[in-house]
């Protein structure tokens, strides 16, 4: 089990290995491909999703870039990717059960892995994102 931020939000899971756009995505760029997911405190205020948009292997994209459209019975959202590179692979497991990015944002929930074009993107730390995320 990976160490997380306490905070004051419950159900607020901040792994502490991994970086974060303020647009609440996790990005963890200590493996290739990256993998790029939502954090629990998007899918907790999202809710229960019911619909996952998955772009395709082999798209480039730009950090920014909405590239992942998440339906739950509350809203529609983009996912906004905090970093830029090539698509490599989609969990397309997230695509036939959404619910799966709502009970499990860190582990099975992760929704795509990129091959970054820039090594050190403009993330934040989990400190930083707990305290935004507040």
């Amino acid at each position: 089990m990976s160490e997380a931020i306490d905070s004051s939000m419950p159900n607020l899971d901040v792994p502490t290995h991994l970086e974060y756009s303020q647009d609440h995505v996790w990005v963890d760029a200590s493996v290739s491909p990256a993998i790029v997911g939502l954090t629990a405190y998007a899918a907790n205020r999202l809710g229960e999703l019911v619909y996952v948009d998955l772009p395709e292997p082999g798209d480039r994209v730009e950090a920014g870039d909405e590239i992942v459209e998440l339906e739950s019975q509350k809203a529609v959202e983009p996912l906004v990717c905090p970093v830029a590179g090539v698509i490599r692979y989609v969990n397309r497991g997230v695509a036939d059960d959404p619910s799966i990015v709502t009970n499990d944002p860190y582990g099975e929930g992760w929704i795509l892995k990129i091959e970054l074009d820039d090594d050190e993107p403009d993330l934040l730390t989990a400190e930083e994102y707990a305290a935004v995320a507040r």
